[in-house]
Parts: C-alpha cells; sequence; structure tokens
C-alpha cells in the first residue's frame, strides 16, 4: 500500500461514515425541532419581541398615510358611483357613503388588532393539529447498515464513505432550505402587518376595495402556511417513524446508496412542501 493511499484510508477513518452521516442528520432533526418550535410562536414574541415593537411602530406611522388614503379613495368611489353631486343629497346614499367611510377608517384604526386576530385563528388551527400529534420523530440510521460498515476493512471504506459524503451534503442543503422558508414566512408576516394602513385604506372605495379584500386574503393564506406545514411534518413524521428498507443481504456500498437515496427522497418530499406552502394555500383559497 502506497504512502499517498494509507493517507487517505487515516483520513476516512478520522472523519468516520457514520458520523459523518449522522452529524447531517443531527443537523436535519436540530432544524426539524426548531421548525416545530417555531410554529407555535407568535411574531410578538419571536426573538423576544423586538422586531414586533418596530412592527408596531412602522405601523402606527403609517396610519396617517392610510387615512390621507382613505379620502383620496373615498372621493375617488364618490365620483365613480355618482353621475351628479345632487345625488349625494339623497338620504340613503349619504348615509350608505357615511358607512362605508366610518367603516373604513375603523379598519385602518383598529388594523393591528385585525392582523393579530386573523393570525391567532391560524395559530389556533396549528394548535390543534398539532394537538393530535404531539412531538415530530426524528430521522435514525438503521442499526443494520451500521453493523454492516463496521464489518467493512479500510480500503472498502473509502467507496462507502463517498456515498455518506454525498447524502450528508444533500442532507444539509435540504435543511437550511426549509429552515429559510419558516424565516421567510415570519418576514412576510411582519411586512404585512407593519404596512397595513396602506393597502386597508382602499376598503374606502367600491372599486379599490377588491386591493384590501386580496391583502386581507393574502395575509390570512399567510398565517393558514402554518397549517400546511405542520401537515407536512406529520407526513415526514410517518415516514420517519419506519427507516427505509435496505437490503440487508447486499453490500454495504449498496445498503449506503439505497438508504441515501431513499432518506433524501423523503426529507426532498417534506422540504417540498414546506417550500411550496404558499402554492398550495393559494390553490386551496382559490387566488
Amino acid at each position: 500500500m502506497s504512502i499517498y493511499t494509507q493517507y487517505i484510508v487515516s483520513e476516512v477513518k478520522l472523519i468516520g461514515i457514520i458520523e459523518n452521516l449522522q452529524s447531517a442528520l443531527d443537523t436535519w432533526n436540530k432544524y426539524l425541532e426548531e421548525i416545530w418550535n417555531l410554529l407555535t410562536v407568535s411574531p410578538q414574541n419571536f426573538r423576544g419581541g423586538h422586531v414586533w415593537d418596530i412592527v408596531v411602530s412602522v405601523n402606527g406611522s403609517l396610519q396617517a398615510v392610510g387615512y390621507a388614503l382613505l379620502v383620496l379613495f373615498f372621493l375617488t368611489g364618490v365620483i365613480r358611483q355618482t353621475t351628479n353631486f345632487n345625488e349625494i343629497k339623497r338620504p340613503e346614499i349619504a348615509l350608505r357613503l357615511f358607512i362605508r367611510f366610518a367603516i373604513a377608517k375603523a379598519i385602518i384604526s383598529y388594523g393591528m388588532d385585525i392582523m393579530v386576530g386573523i393570525f391567532n385563528i391560524g395559530q389556533g388551527i396549528v394548535s390543534n393539529i398539532m394537538g393530535s400529534l404531539g412531538s415530530p420523530n426524528y430521522a435514525t440510521i438503521p442499526q443494520e447498515l451500521i453493523e454492516s460498515v463496521d464489518s467493512l476493512n479500510l480500503l472498502d471504506k473509502i467507496g462507502v464513505w463517498a456515498i455518506s459524503f454525498i447524502g450528508s451534503l444533500v442532507i444539509t442543503v435540504l435543511s437550511f432550505i426549509m429552515i429559510y422558508t419558516i424565516y421567510t414566512r415570519f418576514i412576510r408576516l411582519y411586512l404585512f402587518t407593519a404596512l397595513a394602513p396602506i393597502p386597508l385604506s382602499t376598503f374606502a372605495g367600491q372599486e379599490s376595495q377588491k386591493s384590501g379584500i386580496a391583502f386581507i386574503k393574502s395575509y390570512a393564506g399567510i398565517c393558514l402556511e402554518g397549517a400546511v406545514i405542520v401537515l407536512a411534518c406529520i407526513i415526514f413524521t410517518a415516514l420517519a417513524s419506519s427507516p427505509p428498507a435496505i437490503d440487508t443481504s447486499a453490500t454495504a456500498s449498496k445498503m449506503m446508496w439505497e438508504y441515501v437515496l431513499q432518506l433524501s427522497f423523503n426529507l426532498l418530499v417534506l422540504t417540498g412542501a414546506v417550500k411550496l406552502a404558499n402554492t398550495t394555500v393559494k390553490e386551496m383559497l382559490g387566488s
């Protein structure tokens, strides 16, 4: 055996095949648990509530802009609905316009409460779904695979190590994609809440109110994404409760390939479901 080969073998032994794969699974399981916890955290308590304080401040400062737009959309709506200003003198028309203006102003004034109320409804759905499961199961390495790898000589472990390295790389990348999606959802919640007075002002006009309805619908969809993500995690839990089947009569290299491919597929399904939660909700709401 050459010195170069001995060096490679020693490095493979040092790094460890199972340890390499287990490290990637530990990262995945850590992020899965973090996602589970994040889905139960409200925006007010996320990261100690510091970001929420900024959102509340921005929302309050934009209320003045919302009121100005409220008047603009209201006057635009009045012009479009009436052929001449004499119609406004009719009691039923004047009353209808006054009620619309009052409702639109109340929506802006209590916009923060409306947004929080919608989120609480979505959070209640998530909590009910979680209550039926408890906590997610985590991915583990089958004992048969561990024993098969341990029985190999050092040279045979080089090829198996390469397979485990590819698998661990895929698992780690999927882990970051999934946790990134969850944090992006929080950012969208904050953005919608902070800028709410502007789109909510469109309720003042009969034509422009479609934008306000679309805004509320989109925000409700973001809140409902949590339920979709929880359901995706439940599906993965069912898959993780029974590790990928492997042929114990096969070689260690083939066993490792089968395990890595099946595990990567299961993780890819969960990551895809989490990543496409926004699209799924839009299809459900017909938007």
